[in-house]
């Protein structure tokens, strides 16, 4: 008798609501439409870097505007998940410096709900579409509680 899990398909990975979540942001800040006929495994792809790959780029130079896009759609996932399940508007700051330092921070009122420490920028990205959807709510659930706790402050 096995007692492995089944093995996700990569459709139902994609049904994920925080994946959804990142291709809508992507989407949203797609002034000039280039990725209307993408699929959302396409827009998604950027996400996944292996290990091999990650100690492939350089940390020495700037981050490039597209992984920094990244970013921010990664946290505005974040932010659009938690003002769905509690009805409180939620912002994102991310302040980087050009060496691929610096915050992702994440606010609902006065509260801060999610802070998060970027470092090597350059190679931000997960093993997986799962690990990525999965570091994704894991975050989200965290900001979530936050919320539930200190409910004034997130009101105010």
């Amino acid at each position: 008798m096995s007692t492995t899990a089944p093995e996700t398909t990569p459709t139902e990975i994609l049904e994920s609501p925080f994946l959804k979540a990142i291709v809508q942001q992507i989407r949203v800040n797609d002034p000039y439409g280039t990725f209307r006929s993408w699929s959302d495994e396409l827009l998604l792809k950027p996400y996944v870097v292996t290990k091999a790959q990650k100690r492939a780029i350089s940390v020495d130079g700037d981050v490039d505007p597209i992984t920094k896009g990244r970013i921010l759609a990664f946290y505005r996932a974040i932010a659009t998940c938690v003002e769905a399940e509690t009805g409180q508007l939620s912002q994102v700051v991310i302040d980087l410096s050009h060496e691929g330092f610096g915050w992702a921070l994440v606010f609902s009122g006065r509260l801060l709900v999610v802070a998060r420490t970027l470092r090597d920028a350059q190679r931000f990205g997960f093993d997986s579409l799962e690990k990525l959807a999965a570091e994704g709510d894991k975050i989200t659930q965290s900001g979530i509680e936050y919320i539930k706790r200190f409910p004034d402050a997130a009101k105010a």
